[in-house]
């Protein structure tokens, strides 16, 4: 028999490590309130832990910047692709 892997939401997977970076109850009975194994509870915990510091940082601001520059970039080549297509289509029409 296989089992079916469980899926999580991210709003889960937050909210159960926030409630294991408050320490109110231990990793075991928070994985029995939620129906989590613990190290699952431990490995976001940790995910989380890492990942808080970038949510402030500006690194994170710079890549956004970065990333609207590249769709910028990409959009204005497909706009000029899609114009010399339209042009060869023209032109091919004209040879026929």
């Amino acid at each position: 028999m296989v089992k079916k892997r469980k899926r999580f939401s991210a709003e889960f997977k937050s909210r159960v490590a926030i409630e294991a970076i408050k320490e109110l109850q231990t990793i075991n009975e928070l994985a029995s309130n939620f129906g989590v194994h613990p190290n699952q509870i431990s490995l976001w915990k940790k995910q989380l832990r890492e990942k808080v510091p970038e949510i402030f940082s500006d690194r994170r601001i710079k890549s956004e910047q970065a990333d609207d520059r590249l769709k910028a970039r990409l959009y204005e080549e497909i706009g000029r692709l899609k114009i010399e297509l339209d042009w060869l289509k023209k032109k091919f029409k004209g040879l026929r």
